[in-house]
């Protein structure tokens, strides 16, 4: 359905007295949802979805209304205009969907036990009250809820409890908000609480499956979290507590409900004994990231869902400048460059991708907006660029304004450019006007022509892209004076290269620093130039230039077999980042060798050859006082070594295992999944896979469950393959929340035919249990990153091309069906090279 009315327009609520008596037993739920506001027309509508609504009051006089699920609407006859209470009496079903308010199931003890909890954005606060559920319609809410309550039970919410009479707890009144916005939960939880230096109340909330210090790594790095943005934003944390809470079910990675953030326990709680300094990493910039949106989405938030990357990219930014200064010996902004710039820059070069702004209003495809490469990733990094442009000062200065004007109520990115611009005297809203309303990025060609150094300015696709003129301003960070700080224009010729290259110094660089999203191509001269002098570069400018040399691989511009003789120069670097991209770039070859060739063997002995002194130097186990660095870098040396199936490697592992086997969960997290995945894929059988697998249905501990999860797939057995095809529809022992990795992990190795039969016979009952979330569409998206033949191809476009007019679908699907065309294309072109490339480097 595609609202042409904003139910805002029609109905403007000031604040919502909301009743809910929630039964787990029966699975209901009933309430009364009282609304007072400022009806505009006589008629006007609210939202619910999966509702039965028995009565509806106005100014408490019985009214007419009708309701129906097609508009997730409740249409009423006010009969007159101005201000007006309206209630509702509803019903609603308690439902498995993870949407809506729904029950998270675990085990404690070998019990079954349950808890409540809330996910309502973008449009499911209509599945727990009726209500208008857009962010333009900002209220305050007075929460009163009932439930079967047990002994030993909690409830927490947005705000405070004020009091329990009769068995409802009463919440305080709350700010002004979107009702996308509100959460509670209830159940038996554990906690721990601190408190900030300003008064603000933190608090990490679990079931009792958990051990308590697994809560303590996250109240430390939320209560700092939250201390920097005070500092930073110049502006208040405006509830009276910060609450995490760790759900067991939970469909997205997080999300901030203002002062009740819910996450995936993953993303939550670790065990500070065992866990790995990249999960370390990734917990705390989650938490940072939900929490920077207590300002930026929360007290400020988007008009409407077109801008929603408003939210997401700045908070996607927010996250690696709080955890840069909280913790400044991680390095983070390390990972933003092996993270989130190469996914953006992937996504956004396939011809049709959307926009960062994007105009939407269907539901169904407002949540397909959700497209973390572009709407995260992308927005990202043009909030790097701005920053890096106008300053930290004149950055904290807009947002303090931006705050200052607009709290409590909502903005567009006209508002947030315009606070910006106002700060740093630039027209910020000019320069990113063509990154935001654009889709894609250019190709900066560099060229020494006739002497003199030119640049030239082109979109850049991957696959085939219909050249639609468009033209950026791009920030080119270079090295060289002459060259401009923002190059508008298509082409620019800088001056004479000699002069300029002796005065400088040093090779000719763009986008020093790897922050603005574009990519560079060289043209021999210059490249041979970078190439002689690779020693003294950084981290990140050799991983910039891995980067976009595989870029203009994917698109065409170069060959693949150009690349493969460079990549042992990078083989020796003790960086992390350099190592994640060499990586990247080898796996990327594997497309092009089919399995158990001759071509295959000689691919192993390349990654055998790239790793084995790393291999050496860092060994299975991690050493006590070792770098950051060292620890990031060997689960990429493991990986590499365990494609490259050297035996004395592979029996290193094994005797680790078997060393182990009684407790498995102790080994060393950061190279457990490696230690595991050689054991099934090298020296498994039965009784290790259902020991495995056991393992996971029994463990809280989700590092140790992912590992296991990613480990189980490589299995060569068929048999057991079909066991973990049948385990996909078992929620006992795979979580709705969970099977995609699942899925993806079988799809990816042997059992590829399996999984891709399961899918397409399957299909129903996967939108069925996971068709409401935003997650939905991922399953295309993993399909497509594995096939690379013109067999897939074929089959993937039989599939998909039917359901190319579901609403939500639409997009990926024609997206998707072009990366593996253009995959297939480059395979077909280049393999021949390539693997002349490959057998050669490894004489």
């Amino acid at each position: 359905m595609a609202e042409s009315t904003h139910f805002y327009a029609l109905f403007q609520p000031t604040h919502y007295n909301v009743y809910l008596d929630i039964n787990r037993a029966t699975k209901l739920i009933s309430g009364t949802s009282t609304i007072t506001g400022d009806a505009k027309e006589t008629s006007i509508a609210i939202h619910q979805k999966y509702m039965t609504i028995s009565a509806v009051k106005a100014d408490g006089k019985d009214v007419p209304f009708t309701f129906d699920d097609e508009s997730e609407g409740i249409h009423i006859d006010l009969g007159k205009t101005g201000e007006t209470t309206v209630a509702i009496d509803f019903t609603a079903p308690l439902t498995d969907s993870m949407m809506g308010i729904y029950p998270s199931y675990y085990e404690l003890n070998g019990e079954k036990k349950q808890l409540i909890g809330t996910q309502f954005e973008t449009t499911a606060a209509r599945q727990a009250f009726p209500c208008v559920d857009e962010p333009e319609a900002k209220a305050t809410f007075d929460l009163a809820i009932k439930f079967d309550e047990h002994d030993g039970e909690t409830i927490i919410s947005n705000m405070p409890e004020v009091k329990t009479v009769d068995g409802v707890h009463y919440f305080d009144t709350t700010v002004r908000m979107s009702s996308y916005l509100i959460a509670f939960a209830f159940g038996d939880m554990q906690s721990k609480l601190t408190t900030t230096k300003s008064g603000v109340k933190v608090g990490v909330f679990a079931t009792k499956a958990h051990q308590a210090k697994e809560l303590d790594f996250a109240l430390d790095i939320a209560k700092r979290s939250i201390e920097f943005y005070e500092d930073f934003y110049q502006t208040p944390y405006p509830l009276p507590h910060s609450w995490q809470l760790a759900l067991p079910d939970f469909s997205a990675g997080a999300m901030e409900n203002w002062g009740l953030v819910t996450y995936r326990e993953a993303y939550l709680l670790l065990d500070p004994d065992n866990t790995s300094f990249e999960t370390k990493q990734r917990v705390a910039t989650v938490i940072a990231h939900e929490l920077a949106h207590q300002w930026f989405g929360d007290l400020v938030t988007m008009k409407w869902w077109d801008d929603l990357w408003l939210n997401e990219s700045f908070a996607n930014m927010m996250e690696y400048v709080a955890i840069n200064a909280i913790e400044p010996d991680w390095h983070i902004w390390e990972s933003f460059q092996t993270g989130e710039a190469p996914m953006a820059l992937q996504r956004d070069a396939t011809d049709g991708v959307q926009s960062v702004h994007v105009q939407v209003e269907d539901p169904a495809e407002i949540d397909a907006l959700f497209d973390s490469a572009i709407v995260y990733a992308k927005g990202a990094r043009m909030l790097v660029m701005v920053r890096a442009l106008i300053g930290d000062d004149a950055l904290r200065a807009g947002l303090k304004n931006y705050f200052a004007t607009h709290h409590y109520g909502n903005a567009t990115g006209a508002d947030l450019w315009a606070a910006l611009g106002a700060a740093s005297g630039m027209n910020v809203g000019a320069i990113m006007t063509s990154w935001l309303e654009q889709p894609g990025y250019p190709v900066v060609s560099a060229a020494v022509v006739d002497g003199k150094l030119t640049i030239h300015q082109q979109q850049f696709f991957v696959g085939e892209g219909k050249d639609a003129g468009r033209q950026w301003q791009v920030p080119l960070n270079s090295n060289y004076d002459a060259a401009p700080a923002i190059f508008a224009d298509t082409d620019a010729t800088l001056g004479d290269y000699a002069a300029l290259r002796q005065a400088s110094g040093e090779p000719f660089r763009l986008n020093v620093g790897n922050n603005s999203h574009f990519i560079v191509k060289y043209d021999a001269t210059l490249l041979q130039d970078i190439l002689d002098n690779l020693e003294s570069l950084d981290a990140i400018t050799q991983l910039q230039l891995l980067q976009d040399l595989r870029l203009l691989a994917e698109g065409r511009q170069i060959s693949y077999a150009d690349i493969v003789p460079l990549l042992p120069r990078f083989a020796k670097s003790h960086s992390a980042v350099v190592n994640d991209v060499l990586y990247g770039v080898a796996n990327n070859l594997r497309k092009f060798v089919t399995p158990g060739s001759t071509e295959e063997t000689q691919l192993r002995a390349l990654f055998g050859k790239l790793s084995a002194p790393q291999a050496d130097r860092l060994g299975w186990l991690p050493q006590a006082g070792e770098s950051n660095d060292d620890q990031l870098t060997r689960p990429t040396i493991l990986n590499a070594v365990l494609y490259a199936k050297e035996p004395a490697t592979l029996q290193a592992a094994h005797a680790i295992f078997t060393a182990n086997q009684d407790k498995l969960a102790s080994l060393p997290a950061a190279v457990r999944v490696y230690i595991l995945a050689n054991e099934v894929e090298n020296f498994g059988n039965a009784d290790l896979f259902a020991q495995l697998l056991n393992d996971y249905r029994k463990s809280s501990d989700a590092s140790y469950k992912a590992d296991i999860a990613a480990a189980l797939p490589t299995t060569p057995d068929a048999d057991l393959i079909k066991q973990l095809i049948n385990a996909f529809e078992d929620a006992d022992t795979i979580k709705p929340q969970d099977l995609r990795a699942w899925y993806r992990g079988v799809l990816a190795h042997k059992g590829q035919q399996a999984a891709w039969d399961w899918l397409r016979n399957d299909w129903q009952w996967l939108e069925d249990t996971v068709g409401g979330d935003m997650e939905f569409t991922t399953y295309i998206t993993v399909t497509t990153g594995v096939f690379h033949t013109p067999e897939r191809l074929a089959e993937f476009k039989a599939f998909f091309e039917p359901k190319i007019n579901t609403p939500g679908l639409t997009r990926e699907i024609k997206m998707d069906t072009k990366v593996i065309e253009s995959r297939v294309d480059l395979v077909e072109a280049e393999k021949d090279a390539v693997n002349a490339a490959v057998a050669k480097t490894v004489k």
